[in-house]
Order: C-alpha cells, then sequence, then structure tokens
C-alpha cells in the first residue's frame, strides 16, 4: 500500500488536521532586503516555528541578510539574488510556496508573470499595476493569490478607511466626503535640520514624488494639479499632539473611489504629509528642474552643486542666490533660502556622481544630508476625514495614527510596510481567508484581522468625532 492508499484510509478528522499542516509547512520567498523589509523579516522569523514555514530571503547583499538571520539558521536562509538573472529568479520561486516581493514597484512585473506561471501566491506592497491586473484572469483560474498594497500607503490606509466606512455605512449612514493623508516624517526628537525630513524609504521615489498630474474631486467637481504647482498648491492638516502638517495631492485619487464603495462621494482627495515649509522649499526644485530624469548630465563630478544651480538659472553677472532670489521671485523667503543653505547649495560642494540626472545629482545630495544617523527615529502620520450623514445629520469623523520608529533599523516605516504585509500572508497562510486573483485590503476578511493585530503591536489608530 503505497502513501496515497493510506491517505485515503484515515478518518475524516484526521484527513482535515494532515491537510492542514500540509498548508501550514510552507516555504516562503522574499525577495529583497532593504529599509522598508526589516519588520517583515523580524516577524517571519519570529513566526516561523510555531508555523513550520521556511524562510529564504534573496538580495544582492548577501553578507547583510545572513546578519539578520544569524539566530534563525535553522529556518532561514540567505541568497545571492539577481532579479534579472531569469534562471536564478524562476528556480527561486519555483521551490517556493509564497513570495514576497520588496522589491522597487517596477521590478514586480517578471516576479509577478513567473509566479502565476508557475503556480505561486505573491505579496508586494505596491499599487496595483498593469502586470498585475493582466494577470488577474490567469491567476484566480488557479487560485493563486496576488495580494497588492498592503503594506502602509497603500495598505493600512485602505484597511483603517474601509473599516469606518463599512461602520458608517452599517449605521444606515453615507459617506459624502473622505480625505486621507499620509507622510513618512522624522520623530520631533530626531529633527536636527530645518526641512524636518530624513529617509526612512526608498529615496528615488521621495525625490520623483508628484510627477504627473493629480487628479480628485472636490464639493462635486473634478479638480487637476499639475507637477509644476503640486507643491503651491498645499492645505493644512493638523494632528493632536503633534501640530500642522504641510498636505500636497497624490496623483489619483478618483482611482479608488470604486474600491471604497464611494461612486457618489461629492470629495475624494488622498494626499502626502510634510512639515511645515517643506513644499515651499521643494517647488524651488521642481520649479528649476532639479528633479527631472528624463537626461544624463556627463562628466558631473567635475561640477560643484553650485555650478549645478547656476546652470539652470537665468544669465546674469550676480551671484548665484541673488540669481535664484530673482528667479523665484515671491515663492521665495528667507526659511527656504535656510534649507537651500543646509544642503550646501551655494558653498561649492562636490558632487561625487559621474553621470547621473539632475534627479540623481540632487538625490546622491540628500541621501547624505538627510540621512537618519544611529539612534534616530522616523515617524508615521496619518489621517482620514470622513464626512458623512447619518439620520439627517451631517457628522464629520477624524481618524488619526502617529507611529514612532525604534531606531534607524527599526523604524516607523519598516514597521507599518513590512507588518501588514506579513500578518495578511499569515493569515492566508492559516486559512483566516481565501481569495484569489489582485486583491487588496479593502475587505474585511483581510482588514479585520490585520487592523486587530496591528493594535495589538501598538499600531493604532485615535478616532475623534467633530461638532
Amino acid at each position: 500500500m503505497d502513501f496515497w492508499d493510506h491517505i485515503i484510509c484515515l478518518d475524516n478528522k484526521f484527513k482535515v488536521i494532515f491537510v492542514a499542516e500540509i498548508i501550514f509547512m510552507s516555504k516562503i520567498l522574499i525577495i529583497g532586503a532593504g529599509r522598508s523589509s526589516s519588520s517583515l523579516i523580524d516577524y517571519f522569523l519570529s513566526n516561523a516555528k510555531t508555523h513550520s514555514w521556511h524562510i529564504t530571503i534573496a538580495d544582492t547583499n548577501k553578507q547583510a541578510v545572513e546578519s539578520k538571520i544569524s539566530k534563525y539558521q535553522d529556518v532561514a536562509a540567505a541568497v545571492a539574488f539577481d532579479v534579472h538573472n531569469v534562471a536564478l529568479r524562476e528556480s527561486m520561486i519555483k521551490e517556493a510556496d509564497f513570495v514576497v516581493s520588496m522589491l522597487p514597484a517596477l521590478m514586480h512585473g517578471e516576479v509577478a508573470r513567473d509566479c502565476v506561471r508557475l503556480g505561486k501566491h505573491l505579496a508586494t506592497a505596491s499599487y496595483v499595476s498593469q502586470d498585475m491586473k493582466d494577470l488577474d484572469k490567469e491567476a484566480k483560474s488557479k487560485n493563486l493569490l496576488l495580494l497588492n498594497e498592503c503594506g502602509l500607503d497603500p495598505g493600512i490606509d485602505h484597511a483603517s478607511a474601509m473599516k469606518i466606512i463599512h461602520e458608517i455605512q452599517e449605521k444606515g449612514g453615507k459617506v459624502t466626503g473622505f480625505k486621507s493623508f499620509c507622510g513618512g516624517l522624522v520623530a520631533p526628537e530626531s529633527n536636527d535640520n530645518p526641512w524636518g525630513y530624513k529617509f526612512s524609504w526608498n529615496p528615488r521615489n521621495v525625490v520623483l514624488a508628484g510627477q504627473g498630474t493629480a487628479q480628485f474631486i472636490e464639493n462635486g467637481k473634478l479638480k487637476f494639479i499639475p507637477y509644476n504647482r503640486i507643491y503651491t498648491q498645499i492645505e493644512t492638516i493638523k494632528v493632536e499632539g503633534y501640530g500642522n502638517f504641510d498636505a500636497y495631492a497624490n496623483r489619483d485619487s478618483i482611482g479608488y473611489k470604486e474600491p471604497y464603495g464611494l461612486t457618489d462621494v461629492s470629495t475624494m482627495l488622498r494626499g502626502t504629509l510634510r512639515m511645515p515649509g517643506y513644499c515651499k522649499a521643494w517647488n524651488v526644485f521642481v520649479k528649476l528642474g532639479l528633479t527631472d530624469d528624463t537626461y544624463k548630465i556627463k562628466n558631473a563630478d567635475a561640477l560643484t552643486y553650485t555650478d549645478l544651480l547656476e546652470s539652470f538659472l537665468p544669465k546674469g553677472n550676480s551671484s548665484v542666490k541673488e540669481k535664484l532670489v530673482a528667479f523665484m521671485g515671491s515663492d521665495i523667503n528667507a526659511e527656504v533660502m535656510a534649507k537651500l543653505e543646509y544642503l550646501e547649495l551655494f558653498a561649492n560642494r562636490p558632487i561625487k556622481l559621474k553621470e547621473g540626472s539632475p534627479a540623481e545629482l540632487l538625490q546622491n545630495l540628500l541621501e547624505e544630508k538627510w540621512l537618519l544617523k544611529e539612534g534616530d527615529k522616523d515617524m508615521i502620520v496619518m489621517q482620514h476625514q470622513f464626512e458623512y450623514e447619518l439620520k439627517g445629520a451631517h457628522k464629520k469623523l477624524i481618524s488619526s495614527l502617529v507611529v514612532i520608529g525604534d531606531d534607524e533599523v527599526h523604524t516607523a516605516m519598516a514597521k507599518t510596510v513590512g507588518l501588514p504585509l506579513a500578518i495578511t500572508i499569515k493569515n492566508f497562510l492559516t486559512g483566516k481567508f481565501k481569495l484569489y486573483g489582485v486583491q487588496i485590503p479593502t475587505v474585511k476578511e483581510i482588514y479585520e484581522p490585520m487592523l486587530t493585530e496591528l493594535e495589538e503591536l501598538g499600531i493604532r489608530f485615535t478616532e475623534t468625532e467633530v461638532a
């Protein structure tokens, strides 16, 4: 009698137990171990024995990964990885049961196609791309999960917003307005530069943020803000205990009307938070063209940042600083100049890159000046604003979240990006929900257990009704 004959002879109760054990014995492949991955990796490692998981972490820096898993060698392994090595990528995905891609968003496509072709589940914290949408039908036909937008923003924002939207609707209310804002910032105790900003996630994304045209709905009217005005049309958001923040509109807020079930809402806006004054100063770079990533400046290392700045200014006999003030006009003031001077833009600081786009050269400078130093803490701030009608009365509810990081490695950003993703993968692998194809955390099966566990881990919202 072979193995499967033995299984057929087992009673139903034992069959269920045995099948559950097979599901729990999962091989999880994590691709990418960058700055946003630390909490996700820690979560999987600390839960590996409980759920009989084996964790493989693939990254270009194998040595750095080995230091992270030194206490978990019995349940984890590190592998040197190049996403462009097709044979290696396919072989590793083939060996996995569940793949977690923590790569930059543009790299998810090839991984996703491999996963669906090879019959593997996939999760990312990134926005649903066209690559993912194109794979939805095939993934559903194969009972494969393609989980996306399950980090911070997007991720926790969806989950926490949908919780309240559903609660309002279950009371018989109707949501008439929704605004949502989020920012990855520096904690007050580590805020020691005039920008009030340090990198806790991908610097490139920060430098290129806002490019494109923001579109949203305000008081029933369609609104557009092109990139050249995005940092000038801002609003002020107040978070109790933490003061005021600048808020600028994200690219596409309208696209979330349908996923949120708010098809007839009169106001729909999603935005990004920065410290007061940041947007006015960043607009200098936008107006000059220093965030352009479409061409390369060769022999850049022969220039200083003062030279670079001057190259974008109209000609004249005055100093670079004077030319800049004249060029910006009313869009510049003493506070903005203090921020620019902090970056040593007028101090003939050498450019280190041999070649790069204006955005890359700017990024290289900011990565030094906006570095989270040893012991520094970052801060996540999120706020939802709901307006709704209930029993003939107009109401407003504010839901806010503030998370402070532990240090420069175990950041608030890493926690809020990695934990919701890891928790949701665990919930799927342990059978708490069965959904396939492209999914985001807007459904109760996903967001309820995720938010419950996040609260247990100290990530919780405060809700206030506004008169």
